[in-house]
């Protein structure tokens, strides 16, 4: 209904009207066709769902928890509605169903948008179940016939702001209108979002910064028609405009700082999705870059939220930057007098053959040091797959090196130390009698 228009309270049907209705013969028929409508919907959906089955904004978990069902099922009812009153049967329970599924199909589309929009936010959650409330709470309040009073008395209250004349219900049907354009918006870039993160020819960085880039404009343009359909004029955003500038430059600049930063972090692609960093003694492999923070997850399955910001201003160690080989060393001590010329290869021999140690460079055995209890050696091997982890890896090669040493009958020394004991001759006589 538009705003200013005065509701009458014949244009809303009351109780008494609806249970009379119900009441006759012709309600049985309404209900076999609104089953009809409603199996029919639910064929469709599992019809038109895709083979492998995703979750999406249309057809859900399971296809009927999808947005789809209510709409395919609020067509089918309005045209076999409309078939009804062409053969003059009285309407009852067809009349009901229609405003129902309306509510149930603008339930499903929101919730939906918002899960595909923000997946992991608690508020969204909050807002889900107000607007349910909210929209099962209307159709109450026009089923029960006091929706038209209801009306009336929010266009009773006014004020002004700006010197033009502002009415609760004018307001309200704003936000509401403002609601289901952001909405809108949002349904739209969760669809071309997942249209480019599906793209298998492009970098995951650069689908992912294409995909904030183009949330971030289509929520910029759904603010603005948002905005102009609640009736604000865009001129006065000039003031918000410079108020929010104002902001940004005290209080905001360190957020600013951080959604500018991922927009540069992807574009330049020198951190990407899978590289394994050394950020503040915090070691681990990128699962995700949004537009404000990154998220490092360990190998112990840690994960730390780091700020875009220090990943420009502060020095970060990229282990797969320009090449995914990355060198490890493992050590070992065996005793003074092993022949290394001839257990060498054979360590080199047993490094090669763990499934995930490079054949090119080839491992090596350096003699790093004369320790004091054996020769130590170094084992250098290199891995391509460090977002695998390390100490497993390297916890093969000790087992290979091991085996290779104890088929090789080569000692690993330990610690030994050599105890002397010295006799202590008596006293002198002299001595023992002074004592006495």
């Amino acid at each position: 209904m538009p705003p200013g228009h005065n509701a009458r309270m014949s244009d809303f049907p009351s109780v008494s009207d609806w249970l009379s209705a119900l009441g006759r013969p012709s309600a049985l028929a309404e209900l076999g066709v609104l089953a009809a409508c409603l199996g029919l919907a639910w064929g469709l959906v599992w019809l038109l769902r895709p083979a492998d089955r995703p979750t999406s904004i249309l057809f859900g978990a399971r296809g009927v928890d999808g947005a789809l069902f209510p709409l395919l099922a609020l067509g089918l009812a309005l045209a076999a509605r409309w078939v009804l009153r062409g053969q003059h049967q009285p309407l009852a329970l067809m009349q009901l169903a229609v405003p129902v599924l309306l509510s149930l199909a603008l339930i499903r589309l929101s919730v939906r948008v918002l899960h595909a929009a923000f997946p992991a936010s608690r508020v969204v959650r909050v807002l889900e179940r107000s607007f349910s409330w909210a929209v099962w709470g209307v159709l109450v309040l026009w089923v029960t016939g006091l929706l038209p009073a209801l009306l009336a008395e929010m266009e009773a209250i006014h004020w002004k702001i700006g010197g033009a004349p502002v009415t609760l219900r004018g307001l309200v049907e704003g936000v509401l209108t403002a609601g289901a354009v952001m909405v809108g918006m949002l349904w739209l870039s969760a669809v071309i979002e997942a249209r480019l993160m599906a793209a298998e020819g492009v970098h995951l960085s650069v689908r992912k910064i294409a995909a904030n880039a183009t949330r971030a404009g289509l929520l910029l343009v759904g603010l603005l028609v948002a905005l102009s359909a609640a009736g604000i004029p865009l001129g006065a955003l000039s003031v918000l405009g410079g108020a929010v500038g104002v902001g940004i430059g005290f209080g905001l600049q360190k957020l600013a700082a951080n959604y500018v930063s991922g927009f540069v972090i992807l574009a330049e692609r020198s951190l990407r999705i899978g590289d394994v960093v050394r950020v503040d003694n915090f070691e681990g492999r990128i699962t995700d870059i949004s537009t404000r923070y990154t998220v490092i997850r360990a190998a112990n399955g840690r994960e730390s939220i780091v700020p875009n910001e220090m990943l420009i201003t502060q020095r970060v160690e990229n282990c797969s930057f320009a090449d995914p080989n990355v060198a490890m060393t493992s050590v070992v001590q065996v005793a003074y007098g092993t022949d290394l010329d001839a257990l060498a290869p054979r360590l080199v021999a047993a490094m090669a053959a763990v499934p995930r140690v490079l054949a090119d460079p080839a491992p090596a055995v350096q003699l790093s040091n004369f320790a004091a209890d054996g020769l130590e050696l170094t084992l250098v091997f290199w891995i391509a797959d460090i977002a695998n982890g390390q100490g497993n890896v390297r916890s093969e090669v000790n087992r290979a090196v091991l085996r290779t040493l104890e088929s090789a009958g080569v000692e690993i020394p330990f610690p030994q130390r050599v105890m002397r004991t010295v006799a202590v001759p008596p006293p002198p006589p002299a001595a023992a009698r002074a004592a006495d």
